[in-house]
């Protein structure tokens, strides 16, 4: 293949700007004005323009106090033992039955989860798909019932 048989290229390639003469775009400023910011690198992103306009990152509230530097996590839904007592017997308990029960709000039930905790006395027979504490499935073992689900200790 001889060069004057190559395919025309119509593209032409980018002037690097600020790479002296040979580079095409010219000496001095090359092409990026007097002085600056975008003479000189790039702008910042929390750059508005203007010193009159309080920016955004002052704008915004500033968090105060001890947890400022923790997650926002939220912690499940607390149903105590003595809650349970008015299910029957051998009912199977689980989120969609303390929903229709109407002892916890769906969505925050839904959102959050449940935990079953051990305060006060459990007198029926439930069987509880649950994470319980270890107090409540105690309580629960000695009504008569059985926790189905393990238990989840991380939420005390």
């Amino acid at each position: 293949m001889n060069l004057n048989q190559l395919p025309k290229t119509t593209m032409k390639g980018k002037k690097r700007v600020g790479r002296g003469y040979g580079s095409g775009k010219g000496g001095h400023t090359v092409g990026r004005g007097a002085k600056g910011d975008k003479a000189r690198g790039k702008v910042g992103l929390a750059f508005e323009g203007t010193k009159v306009k309080k920016s955004l990152i002052k704008r915004l509230p500033l968090q105060r106090g001890k947890g400022k530097l923790k997650p926002f996590k939220n912690k499940s839904l607390v149903v105590n033992l003595y809650c349970l007592n008015l299910f029957k017997k051998d009912t199977k308990i689980d989120l969609d039955s303390l929903i229709k029960a109407g002892i916890v709000a769906e969505k925050q039930a839904r959102a959050f989860g449940v935990k079953i905790l051990g305060d006060g006395e459990l007198k029926v027979a439930l069987d509880v798909n649950l994470p319980c504490s270890k107090p409540a499935m105690e309580k629960i073992k000695k009504a008569g019932g059985q926790v189905l689900k393990p238990s989840d200790e991380s939420n005390n």
